[in-house]
């Protein structure tokens, strides 16, 4: 089997914003606040489409919604 090409690879990962987002009760909005990133570049991030986090961006959704990089990234 051939190596997989990085945008295949970057497909693999799946964000579960929406599902942290809706256990909490918060709103996209509300972590964009949070957070201080646009609320367009959290929607990027949650369906999908982004191609990279810088790790402080991580850092900061994570202590805003109280979770750990795994619960968030996901592999499939």
């Amino acid at each position: 089997m051939a190596p997989a090409e990085p945008d295949e690879e970057a497909g693999r990962i799946h964000c579960r914003l929406d599902e942290l987002l809706a256990e909490r009760g918060m709103t996209l909005t509300r972590l964009s606040e949070l957070v201080g990133v646009s609320i367009v570049n959290l929607s990027v991030l949650k369906n999908d489409r982004a191609r990279a986090i810088r790790f402080s961006t991580l850092t900061a959704i994570c202590d805003a919604l109280d979770c750990e990089v795994g619960e968030l990234l996901v592999v499939r």
